[in-house]
């Protein structure tokens, strides 16, 4: 850390930390601004993120290896429960995943502006996406029918590979289309079965609707993957960030 000290006292209202920061780094307002944003600026040993804090005659600490080339808007990976909601109330700092490898510092501002563009149903869990970046949102919104998206779909009972053939006669069916799916026995016991759906499209009730006409009782719906991302080891409730390198 590099420490930064108030040259002169300030006055009883004090001023925004922004200004204090341009004028002893130097920098614009601006850079002092994205600076503060970006977390690299202490206020007596404590990170403040906003601009317009006040300050009067605290330490200022500018971190030795702060930059301002490193705003780029964040995306956020959930593993929604069933039943919530709203499940951007689960997007706070408490809530990441311990084993998050992506190398991101948290900010404040990373749980502000946040797109939810594909919604799963109320009653599943599973993956969920939300983001800054205009690019991903329009990848999630403008090619998400030709996007596999898989679920895990748990009903009672043993359920064997012909017990699926109304499901595959339904989606064959040309006077009556639907959306292209795959649909396959994943484990069975005579207590009860998964099963695996593999749609091309973000289609809510179509898994629900297909074992209906196969006469089988869903227990439970569970989005494991959109496109090239996985929920793999995602603890229930809990998030992390898209890491570099990973793609939809």
């Amino acid at each position: 850390m590099s420490t930064i000290r108030s040259a002169r006292p300030a006055s009883d209202k004090g001023e925004r930390l922004a200004k204090r920061v341009a004028q002893m780094v130097p920098c614009s307002r601006r850079e002092a601004e994205q600076y503060i944003e970006g977390g690299w600026v202490q206020v007596n040993g404590m990170v403040v993120e906003e601009p317009m804090h006040r300050v009067r005659t605290e330490t200022i600490t500018l971190d030795r290896n702060a930059s301002i080339m490193n705003l780029t808007p964040v995306t956020l990976v959930l593993h929604k429960p069933p039943g919530l909601k709203e499940p951007l109330s689960l997007l706070t700092p408490a809530n990441r995943y311990a084993r998050d490898v992506s190398g991101v510092r948290p900010l404040k501002r990373h749980f502000s502006k946040l797109a939810y563009p594909v919604p799963i149903e109320h009653g599943a869990s599973g993956l969920v996406v939300f983001t800054q970046d205009w690019r991903t949102e329009r990848k999630l919104t403008e090619d998400i029918g030709e996007m596999e998206h898989e679920l895990l779909v748990e009903v009672r009972g043993e359920v064997t590979p012909d017990a699926l053939t109304p499901m595959h006669r339904a989606l064959k069916d040309e006077r009556k289309p639907l959306p292209h799916a795959k649909v396959s026995v994943n484990s069975s016991t005579p207590q009860g079965s998964r099963l695996r759906f593999a749609i091309k499209g973000a289609h809510p009730g179509l898994a629900a609707y297909l074992c209906q006409l196969a006469g089988l009782d869903v227990i439970s719906m569970r989005r494991s993957r959109l496109g090239r991302v996985a929920l793999s080891d995602l603890p229930l409730g809990q998030w992390r960030y898209l890491a570099d390198g990973e793609r939809f």
